[in-house]
């Protein structure tokens, strides 16, 4: 791809022109050679159409393990044999302590997420135990508790949690390969009924479940189209017992590709890197933050194990950018 194009497509972004299904393509297939003048593309509309700060974020796992789904990669579906962790609902003062934690290690976000199709019996402890998590902290609280009625997205909304996270996890090509007890429009369902209790929405996906670059852009679009304020972007950690216990990890450049992609498809929105990060981005990871990222996920995901906040707060300073410390 000429030098020239990539700053062509760089400056059209900035501008405030679309970038078609097909440039983007052209960006997942761009030659080792030419990706680190991507990132500089990609840095540079990170920096002046979305925020020019990295923000943190961390998560709870508040009810662990049983889930009656089959997703292909997770450790907490109950097909799998037990691959992960298993427990009920943590009591109130364990989510509160998480939170406390989160916030001295400096995540401005707080979510509590739930293993299960959705919130069932538990939500009316979860909606307590947010206005406890609000009240003892002062963060901003999101949820990712699987499938949602109206009537309880607007229960968790008034309990004060300001944003919902529900990953499409891959391409509606792609998904029928890694799940089958729920479709791609479920999810889609779900976010929707979110958003209309007055949530924003956090969805984003998994890189490295055996998807092409096709898929990559097309979950990139659908994003777009359902207009998310924050898209979490995960690579795939492959947990024994699992069915993609044995997928190889992708190349670390196509991460970055996919990121920057990401970036120009969606320029003002929040992109952040999340669950297995740490291994598979390995020594590229600070390159992410150019390629298109301007949020992580801080401490422990929900089966796997994250890395000191102190050193993700290194990595961005070492940048030369700042962490959100808030208002």
């Amino acid at each position: 791809m000429p030098e020239a194009y990539i700053m062509e497509l760089g400056g059209r972004v900035l501008s405030g022109s679309d970038l078609t299904r097909e440039e983007a393509l052209g960006l997942m297939c761009v030659s080792d050679a030419d990706l680190p003048l991507v990132c500089a593309v990609t840095s540079r509309v990170t920096r002046e159409m979305a925020r020019p700060v990295v923000d943190f974020c961390a998560i709870v796992n508040a009810r662990a393990g049983r889930c009656p789904e089959d997703c292909a990669f997770c450790a907490q579906s109950a097909r799998h044999g037990g691959a992960g962790p298993s427990y009920p609902l943590l009591p109130p003062e364990r989510i509160v302590d998480a939170a406390e934690r989160a916030r001295a290690a400096g995540a401005l976000r707080f979510s509590l997420v739930t293993a299960g199709r959705g919130p069932g019996r538990d939500l009316h402890a979860i909606c307590a135990t947010v206005e406890k998590v609000i009240a003892a902290t002062g963060l901003t609280v999101c949820c990712s508790l699987g499938f949602l009625t109206g009537d309880e997205a607007r229960s968790l909304r008034q309990a004060g949690v300001s944003r919902y996270h529900h990953n499409l996890e891959t391409s509606p090509s792609h998904f029928g390969r890694i799940c089958s007890t729920h479709t791609w429009a479920d999810k889609v369902a779900t976010l929707r009924t979110a958003r209309a209790a007055g949530m924003e929405l956090c969805s984003g996906g998994i890189i490295g479940l055996g998807e092409t670059a096709e898929d990559i852009v097309e979950l990139a679009f659908a994003l777009k189209e359902l207009a998310v304020d924050s898209i979490p972007v995960n690579f795939l950690d492959p947990i024994p017992g699992t069915p993609l216990s044995g997928v190889a990890p992708p190349d670390p450049l196509v991460l970055l590709r996919a990121l920057a992609v990401f970036r120009l498809v969606m320029p003002a929105v929040s992109i952040r890197l999340a669950g297995g990060r740490e291994k598979n981005l390995r020594d590229l990871q600070a390159l992410a933050l150019w390629a298109g990222a301007n949020g992580l996920m801080i401490g422990d995901y929900l089966t796997t194990p994250g890395r000191p906040a102190d050193l993700d707060r290194r990595m961005v300073e070492d940048l030369g950018l700042a962490v959100d410390e808030g208002a």
